[in-house]
């Protein structure tokens, strides 16, 4: 069914939680819309800017109960800002939000608006990591089988990319990705950990993938996992992977 458009919806990416890595962009929508909306943790990030508004908060996998809400606030005349955190295409709401509408024939604005995501913060504070081709792979199983994944980190892993892996949650699975990748990698390969960057508590480590399992106490779904391709160096505690330029 076709309905008239009467209110839009900003979808915005706040990054990874700080407040210097917020854009204007992000802030403007915030502040033109009447509700906000989102995981708690993500509303908890901005709560000094949601001042006079109307704040819908979730928690963990009622991901289509935000989007079915947002659409509703939005045809009922209001302006949403659908919260996400990093960058709303990466594995956010940006994605559910446009298969929702599609789906169901939906007429209403949406605006797409990017942040800072995991894998982009998580390279800053190791060094250049991702200076050449990377991949970004999503180690929950929640809505892929596991050898899906795995099959993707094998095929990410012989074609010498860069892996940045998200929401290693399940620590079986993770070693099964790292294994998974020592197959086609060397043991003294760099390998990046970092934990809750840019917020309290943050945690950051430059290992060799024969060790990175002594970091599995730092592994959780704050975490972001950078495994270096053959190019990648490690360089006092930097991780570098070189392009291949003549200096």
């Amino acid at each position: 069914m076709l309905n008239r458009c009467r209110g839009k919806i900003y979808v915005v990416g706040i990054g990874p939680g700080a407040l210097e890595l917020r854009t204007i962009a992000v802030l403007k929508a915030i502040e033109e819309s009447s509700v906000v909306l989102g995981y708690k943790r993500y509303i908890d990030f901005i709560r000094d800017v949601l001042v006079n508004k109307r704040v819908v908060e979730y928690g963990m996998r009622e991901e289509v109960e935000r989007v079915k809400k947002a659409v509703e606030y939005a045809l009922n005349g209001e302006i949403v800002a659908l919260v996400s955190g990093g960058d709303p295409q990466v594995y956010g709401m940006a994605g559910i939000l446009l298969e929702y509408i599609a789906k169901n024939g939906i007429d209403v604005d949406v605006t797409i608006i990017p942040g800072v995501t995991a894998a982009l913060a998580a390279a800053a504070k190791l060094g250049a990591p991702l200076a050449s081709d990377f991949a970004v792979i999503n180690l929950s199983d929640i809505l892929i089988p596991r050898e899906v994944i795995l099959s993707k980190v094998e095929h990410a892993a012989k074609g010498d990319f860069v892996i940045v892996f998200y929401n290693p949650v399940k620590l079986d699975l993770v070693e099964q990705a790292m294994n998974t990748v020592a197959r086609f990698r060397s043991s003294d390969t760099p390998v990046g950990i970092a934990r809750n960057v840019y917020r309290d508590g943050e945690k950051v480590f430059v290992t060799r993938l024969k060790d990175w399992i002594e970091y599995r106490d730092y592994i959780d779904m704050g975490t972001t996992i950078i495994v270096g391709s053959s190019k990648t160096i490690i360089y006092r505690n930097y991780m570098v992977t070189q392009r291949g330029y003549r200096l």
